[in-house]
């Protein structure tokens, strides 16, 4: 690979963002220059190595102006490797008679993050990535036409009499449960009652308190008919004030309790 060494060498220093950035051991390396001084560890010299896209230039310090090489990370794999130095790792190449660069960390997070982001600055992996990702949009916008149009949706069930069906999601749940018939006066109010979506709360008071009147006129109509002997009205404040009115009859050694109208 032919590369313009004056605009690699500006890139490199250029006001750019860093993907990453840190000091590493470099313990072996192909390129020819080596730091103008020396580290104590003698083969593993310390450098300043920036990350900038596939390209991972190295320094020899800091705040130099100039980069002393260059690798480029284009089809290559790091990985875990043993060396002099502790947490070192390699970068290997596929190619035929490619020499590995090996690196040493400072210490095992730091180790880390280089793995990771050397190990995704590859454009192979980019591609890979974004490939993926335009897989996942394209189910995405076609998995709800398709699902929609493999199940339509379920119409709502139509009222029954002007009553919306409030149970008939619970018997379709558990069938094998009695079924509760619908009183015939609520039969018959429910075509007089003005059912809707903006019903308050005083409208249906007053429907069902009809309902319960009608049931306990029916109640007593019944009662009179099978007790003529009782009497038929009493005390309406009935006991203690709440309204449910008492009567007490005693007679044949038996003690009968039973409301009023």
């Amino acid at each position: 690979m032919k590369l313009n060494e004056p605009s690699v060498a500006h890139y490199a220093v250029s006001g750019s963002p860093a993907d990453h950035e840190g000091f590493l051991r470099r313990c072996s390396s192909p390129g020819p220059r080596q730091p103008s001084a020396p580290s104590a560890s003698g083969s593993c010299p310390r450098c300043w190595f920036v990350l900038k896209g596939n390209l991972l230039f190295y320094f020899e310090g800091r705040e130099s102006r100039a980069p002393l090489g260059l690798i480029v990370l284009e089809g290559s794999t790091v990985e875990l490797c043993e060396a002099p130095q502790e947490f070192a790792f390699a970068i290997r190449f596929a190619s035929p008679g490619a020499r590995p660069y090996v690196l040493a960390a400072e210490d095992q997070q730091d180790q880390e993050a280089w793995l990771k982001v050397l190990s995704r600055a590859s454009f192979s992996y980019m591609r890979l990535l974004v490939h993926e990702l335009e897989g996942q949009l394209r189910e995405m916008q076609l998995g709800p036409a398709s699902r929609a149009a493999r199940s339509p949706p379920r119409p709502p069930p139509e009222p029954e009499d002007g009553c919306p069906p409030l149970g008939d999601g619970l018997a379709e749940r558990d069938e094998g449960g009695p079924r509760l018939p619908a009183p015939s006066t609520r039969r018959r109010l429910a075509d007089s009652y003005p059912w809707g979506p903006t019903s308050c709360f005083s409208k249906l008071h007053g429907w069902y308190g009809q309902e319960i009147t009608g049931l306990r006129r029916e109640w007593l109509q019944a009662r009179a008919a099978a007790f003529p002997w009782l009497p038929q009205r009493a005390n309406q404040r009935g006991c203690c004030g709440r309204g449910i009115p008492l009567g007490v009859l005693a007679g044949s050694g038996t003690l009968w309790i039973w409301p009023f109208d």
